[in-house]
């Protein structure tokens, strides 16, 4: 019955086919898609040997990168406080994914590292995302789903990705 009302109206702002699609569901949805693919990932990477990785972790990894960074700047991409990132970088080390070494440069810093642990992590997480791609592609078909990051990548700001997510959802 719903359909039918939405169907005779135009699509002039009335109804049409956007009619009883509430703004708010947009977001929602963004969010379960994005949901979906991180529980996928981290139910493979526990399988795969890294059964203590969780999604803050991730843009941590992802935060401090291949050349390290100080738990300050740390704290800074990922829109956390100091002593948050220092705790990040505290439980990251219990579990083998970053060390922290002198800083060749300022012997007054220490510098967060990944570990070999922690590149596997981001190499397996990274394999794991083509391959759920791949599921996406063949669930939405090739098309679709191009026309979807397309969609996606037009609306994103044009700085790019931003790690800052824990700090985002913090209080």
């Amino acid at each position: 019955m719903v359909d039918d009302k939405v169907n005779q109206v135009d699509d002039q702002g009335k109804g049409g086919p956007d009619a009883g699609r509430p703004g708010f569901a947009l977001p929602l949805l963004l969010f379960a898609g994005f949901r979906a693919l991180i529980d996928r990932l981290h139910e493979e990477l526990a399988r795969q040997g890294h059964p203590d990785v969780r999604p803050a972790f991730g843009f941590a990894l992802q935060a401090i990168g291949p050349d390290g960074t100080t738990a300050s700047e740390l704290g800074r991409r990922l829109g956390i406080s100091k002593q948050a990132a220092g705790k990040t970088v505290d439980r990251l080390h219990r579990l083998g994914y970053v060390e922290r070494v002198d800083d060749r440069a300022d012997a007054r810093r220490k510098l967060v590292r990944l570990t070999p642990h922690g590149t596997d992590a981001l190499a397996r997480s990274a394999a794991i995302f083509d391959r759920l791609r791949a599921e996406w592609a063949t669930e939405l078909g090739p098309a679709r789903l191009r026309v979807l990051e397309d969609a996606l990548r037009a609306m994103a700001p044009a700085g790019g990705v931003r790690l800052d997510v824990p700090g985002w959802f913090g209080a």
